[in-house]
């Protein structure tokens, strides 16, 4: 079953992103606080992969009102190859198609294969005409 992610599954949530590999979390961002936050901007686009009710996947992902972006896509090793992650994309998309966004963009490292592999399958395009730039404001580049 898929749903909306919701703040009761962010223990569950964010046990999953730290013991799966590819997925770079930031203290602050990623804390209990900062994705209350994103979900409280973000409510209709994050979603949960639940089986024998434990969360086995997540996407995050938001909007800036023009252009939407995902984060933290994952699902956890044993449940992979049941197209999962495919499933939790497909609802980020409807759930962007109804906030009127139609373009989507996301980071993934360069070492992630299983990622980028992941990716590539579902027909994302790499960008190589870009360079991606970050600044961390607040000097902490946890």
């Amino acid at each position: 079953m898929i749903r909306l992610f919701t703040m009761n599954d962010y223990d569950e949530v964010y046990q999953l992103w730290k013991s799966t590999p590819g997925v770079g979390l930031r203290s602050l961002d990623d804390s209990r606080e900062g994705i209350a936050q994103f979900i409280r901007r973000n409510p209709t686009t994050n979603f949960v992969a639940i089986e024998d009710d434990c969360v086995v996947g997540v996407t995050l992902s938001g909007h800036d009102g023009r252009r939407g972006f995902l984060y933290h896509t994952c699902v956890e090793n044993s449940y992979r190859q049941r197209s999962l992650g495919k499933q939790l994309v497909q609802h980020v998309i409807e759930a962007m198609k109804a906030e009127k966004i139609t373009k989507l963009a996301l980071v993934c490292f360069t070492e992630n294969n299983p990622g980028n592999h992941f990716w590539n399958t579902l027909g994302w395009q790499m960008r190589t005409d870009l360079n991606y730039y970050t600044i961390s404001i607040d000097g902490n580049y946890e």
